[in-house]
This record gives C-alpha cells, structure tokens and sequence, in this order.
C-alpha cells in the first residue's frame, strides 16, 4: 500500500520525513498528496501556484511545434469538408437578422497578445453605448441571443470561423479559452497567476471548457483558471485527444452552450 503525504505541510517534521525515505528506500511508493488531488480533479490549486509547480513549461515541449503543423493540416481538411455548411450558416444569420454574418472581437491569446477573433454571429448587432464589461458575458438565456444564434451556439457552428484563427496562429484546437480585454484585465486583477493561461496558444476547445462549461463570474473563473493550469502543467498529445473525445461528447449532448 502506497504512503501518501503533504509535502507542504509544516507538520512534516524531520523524523517523518527520515520515515517516508526509509519507506521509500524499501521499495514503498510515495504519493504527493498535491499530484494526487490533481489527479482525481484535474485542477491544479493557484492557492500554492509558482513557476516550479510546472517544470518544463510547455512551449519548450517537443509537442508543441507538432501539434502547430497537425493545427494547420487538420483546419484547412475541415474547410475542404465544412464549406457548404459555413456558406449555408452565413446566408441564414444575415436573412434573419440585420449586420455582418461574422462577429469579430479582439481577445488576449498566445503570450498574452491581443488578437481579433472570428465566430459567426449570434446575438444581435449592439450599440456602442452597450458595450461594456457586462455586455462581454454571455448569460444563460441571454435576451440578445437570436433563434438561429441558439442553434449554432448549443451545435457549436458558431466556434467554426475560428478555423482561419488556427490557420493565422492565432489559436489551437485545443487550449484555454481566450478572454476579451476586458474580462482578461478584471481578472488579472483579481486572480494571481491568471496570465499564466497565456503560456499556450489559447483553443476552440479547452480542458476548462469540457470539465465546466461557460462561465464568467470570477468564483468559477478561479475554478476554471486550476482546470487551465493542469492543462498547462500537462501539456500532451494523450491530454489533448482526451479533450477532444470530451469535446465531441459535449457537443453531442449541447451541455454547456449558452
């Protein structure tokens, strides 16, 4: 049976310490109490965060060059394959409601640099008056979601512009979610480490986005702020096919959209 310890604990005195190496010297396995929480709720705690919880960051990773080339090989087949349906989604958001089939909005991505992204349009066109930190929160039921904007959003249709974004290098299939400069500063002010999500290219589809779904207020940006350090800290191929079969389940069961 493994020992399990809070390496962080000061109760941890010297003696017990001599105990856990005199174990492990038998051949006992020694968990951390930290990695195994991780383990279990696929978060990593920001309470005890410092550079040294990751280790080897994951842009330096052998990984992360290869899976810019799979980014660009498997958008550009998804446009070979979707380009009717993006057509077809283009002609119904501009028969149904006035403006621009295209919704485009500067977000904080790779490295914490500003970019514009590209979704198809769900809500109705606002006025510069409305626009503000609140406005950048998409609520459950939100008023300013039109009836064809409710379909892309729980099929996921709308995210499918944000193809050319992976193309650009802008985004990843696979990544935090990229905040607007609104939310991205409010939060920087309010969470420590929150500019740490940046270390990666920010995705369609996010470990945060599978486990929790859309969220917005800054209690559960913290809890979704530990689900993106565990998959920075985690950073892999085997991580980011597990989001993908996730993510396909998702959008088969429409949990999360708003």
């Amino acid at each position: 049976m493994p020992i399990i310890a809070d390496f962080r604990s000061p109760s941890l005195k010297p003696e017990w310490q001599r105990v856990i190496a005199e174990e492990a010297i038998r051949g006992r396995r020694i968990l951390s109490a930290r990695e195994l929480s991780e383990s279990l709720t696929g978060r990593v705690q920001i309470d005890y965060l410092s550079q040294n919880t990751f280790g080897h960051l994951a842009p330096d990773s052998l990984y992360a060059p290869a899976k810019r080339y799979v980014d660009i090989v498997s958008a550009l087949c998804v446009i070979a394959l979707f380009w009717p349906l993006l057509l077809v989604t283009s002609i119904v958001i501009r028969l149904e409601s006035k403006g621009p089939s295209i919704f485009k909005q500067e977000r904080v991505g790779f490295r914490g640099k500003t970019f514009t992204v590209y979704k198809f349009r769900s809500m109705r066109i606002q006025s510069e008056g409305e626009l503000n930190l609140e406005s950048d929160k998409t609520l459950a039921d939100d008023a300013r979601i039109t009836r064809f904007g409710r379909f892309i959003r729980k099929t996921r249709i709308d995210e499918l512009p944000q193809i050319f974004n992976i193309l650009r290098g802008d985004m990843s299939w696979i990544g935090p979610r990229p905040e607007t400069i609104r939310l991205s500063k409010w939060y920087e002010q309010e969470i420590p480490f929150y500019r740490n999500r940046h270390i990666v290219r920010p995705g369609i589809s996010g470990w945060a986005q599978v486990k929790q779904g859309h969220v917005t207020e800054v209690d559960d940006i913290r809890l979704k702020l530990e689900y993106d350090m565990f998959y920075v800290k985690h950073f892999s191929l085997w991580v980011d096919l597990l989001i993908a079969v996730k993510t396909i389940a998702v959008i088969c069961s429409g949990k999360g959209a708003r």
